[in-house]
C-alpha cells in the first residue's frame, strides 16, 4: 500500500543564532542573562514544534509546483521529490467531487477527466510525486456465500495472495462484492467497478483489474509500466493479434486481467465496451453478432471478452492504444503452468545456492531489489510456455472455485489440487521473508523454519 505516514507540508530552515558571553561583574547581570537564555530556549522549542508537528487542522497549504501536476497518457516526467503523502490534507477548493452532476454510474459518461484529475492533483500536490507509477488493483466476488463448501476458503486465499503482492510492491487494492449496476452481472460487473475506481483514485495512473480466480505466482516481478508508456498505450491485456484478425477466435485474448490507464480515453472506451453488456437494449443482438463472427464461442450471450475482441477486430486503429501483452504471463492458463512448479523451484534454488546476494535474509520491504538481482540469472529462462521462469499470474479459468462447477474437460479434483499447489507456491515466496516455507505444495497446514544457510540446508 501507499505509505501511510504523515508528511509535513512545509519545510523551513532555521537561522542559527550565536551568543557572545561577556563576563558580568554583578549578580543582577547573571540573572538577566540566565532568564534571557531560558526565554530564547522556550521560543526555539516552540518554534520547532510548530513547524515540525503534524497539521491536524487541514488548513496548511502544501507548496504547488507545475512539474508535479502532469498526469494521464501524455505524462513523460518522473517527479523526483519526497514521495510522502499528506493524508490529512483535503482543502476546501472546488474539485470535480463538488459537482452535483457527477455520477459514478456506468450509465453516465464522464467528460474532461484528464483536466479534472490534473486539477485535483493541483490541490493535493503531495500526491503528485510518483503519480505516473501509481497502481490500484481492483478485484471482487459475489455478495453471497459460495455454493462450493470450500469456495469461500479459496476466495479468501486468492485475495490474500493479491494483498501480499500489493503490499510487497506498494500498490493499493480495492475488493468489491456488490453489483454497482443491477444489470451488469457476472463477467460484466468489472466495468462499473473499474470506472468507479478511476473516480475514487484520481491520484492513480493505472487501475488493474484481476479476476478473483487469478493469482500471483511471481511475487517479485513488477509491472513493466515504461513499456506501455513508450507509445502511450492505455489498455494492456494478454492476447495475440493473429488470433483476432486471422483466426477470429474468442480466446484471442483474456479479459480476466487487464491494466487500464486512468484517463479520458479509458473513460470513453469503457462506455463503448459496456454498451455490448446486459444494460444495453441490444444485448441479445450483440450476442448473435459475436457468435456469428467467433465460431469457437461456446455460449450465445454477449460477454466482455468477446466484446473486446470484436471492438479490436472492427477497428484496428485501437491497437494504437491497446497493448496485447504476450511476452510474459500477464495472465497464464493454469493447466499448462501448474505442472512446471517443481522444476521452477529446483532452478531457482540452484540459482540461490550460487549467489550469496539472493541467499541473504532481508526485509520484505526491499524485495524488489532482490527481484532485480535475480534477473541476471534468468536471461536464458524464457517467458511463456516452456519457460522455467516463475509465471507472473496463474489464472484458473474454467475452475469456478466459488460454485464448484468446473469445466467438464478437467478430470476429478485437478482444479482444486492445482489451486492448492499454486497458492502454496506463491505463499512460499512470501513466507520466506518471515523465515518459513511449505515443504510440500499440497500441504497448506505444514511449514518449516528455514535455517540460516537456506537453501543449502533447507527442508526440501
Amino acid at each position: 500500500m501507499l505509505a501511510a505516514e504523515l508528511s509535513n507540508s512545509h519545510y523551513s530552515t532555521m537561522a542559527k543564532s550565536t551568543f557572545r558571553n561577556n563576563k558580568a561583574s554583578s549578580c543582577f547581570s547573571d540573572v538577566f542573562l540566565y532568564l534571557g537564555g531560558a526565554l530564547f530556549a522556550f521560543l526555539l522549542v516552540w518554534s520547532l514544534w510548530s513547524y515540525a508537528g503534524p497539521d491536524i487542522s487541514g488548513t496548511s497549504e502544501p507548496k504547488v509546483t507545475d512539474s508535479n501536476l502532469k498526469v494521464g497518457s501524455n505524462s513523460k516526467t518522473c517527479v523526483k521529490e519526497d514521495p510522502a503523502i499528506n493524508l490529512l490534507y483535503d482543502p476546501p477548493d472546488t474539485t470535480f467531487y463538488d459537482d452535483p452532476e457527477l455520477r459514478y454510474s456506468i450509465e453516465q459518461p464522464v467528460k474532461d477527466w484528464d483536466q479534472k484529475r490534473n486539477e485535483w492533483l493541483r490541490h493535493h500536490p503531495s500526491f503528485a510525486p510518483g503519480a505516473r507509477d501509481r497502481v490500484v488493483m481492483v478485484t471482487g466476488s459475489q455478495s453471497t456465500p459460495c455454493k462450493n463448501p470450500i469456495g469461500d476458503h479459496f476466495l479468501l486465499r486468492f485475495f490474500k495472495n493479491k494483498v501480499d503482492y500489493c503490499r510487497v510492491h506498494g500498490y493499493d487494492i480495492f475488493y468489491n462484492n456488490v453489483l454497482l449496476h443491477p444489470k451488469m452481472h457476472t463477467f460484466w460487473a468489472k466495468l462499473p467497478m473499474v470506472k468507479a475506481a478511476m473516480l475514487a483514485y484520481p491520484e492513480a495512473e493505472w487501475i488493474w483489474w484481476v479476476d478473483s480466480d487469478a493469482m500471483f505466482t511471481d511475487m517479485e516481478y513488477k509491472l513493466p509500466l515504461r513499456r506501455y508508456d513508450y507509445k502511450n498505450h492505455n489498455l494492456v491485456v494478454h492476447g495475440w493479434p493473429k488470433l483476432i484478425y486471422e483466426e477470429k477466435s474468442w480466446t484471442a485474448l483474456n479479459a480476466g486481467v487487464f491494466l487500464i490507464r486512468n484517463c479520458q480515453w479509458s473513460m470513453d472506451f469503457i462506455d463503448k465496451w459496456a454498451k455490448m453488456g446486459p444494460m444495453s437494449p441490444e444485448y441479445e443482438r450483440w450476442g448473435q453478432i459475436q457468435r456469428s463472427l467467433f465460431k469457437d464461442k461456446l455460449f450465445p450471450e454477449s460477454d466482455d471478452q468477446s466484446a473486446l475482441i470484436y471492438l479490436l477486430y472492427e477497428d484496428k486503429s485501437l491497437m494504437d492504444k491497446i497493448y496485447l501483452e504476450g511476452e510474459y504471463y500477464f495472465e497464464g492458463y493454469w493447466l499448462e503452468i501448474v505442472p512446471t512448479y517443481d522444476n521452477i523451484t529446483e532452478r531457482y534454488t540452484e540459482i540461490e545456492r550460487g549467489d550469496k546476494k539472493l541467499k541473504r535474509r532481508h526485509a520484505e520491504k526491499v524485495s524488489e531489489q532482490y527481484g532485480a538481482f535475480r534477473e541476471v540469472h534468468l536471461k536464458e529462462a524464457g517467458n511463456g510456455k516452456g519457460s522455467w521462469r516463475r509465471p507472473f499470474i496463474t489464472h484458473f479459468t474454467g475452475c469456478q472455485p466459488c460454485n464448484g462447477d468446473h469445466n467438464k474437460m478437467y478430470e476429478g479434483d485437478s482444479c482444486w489440487k492445482g489451486m492448492v499447489r499454486a497458492l502454496n507456491f506463491a505463499d512460499n515466496q512470501v513466507l520466506r521473508k518471515y523465515g518459513f516455507v511449505h515443504p510440500d505444495l499440497l500441504d497448506s497446514k505444514t511449514v518449516q523454519e528455514t535455517p540460516f544457510d537456506y537453501p543449502d540446508d533447507g527442508p526440501w
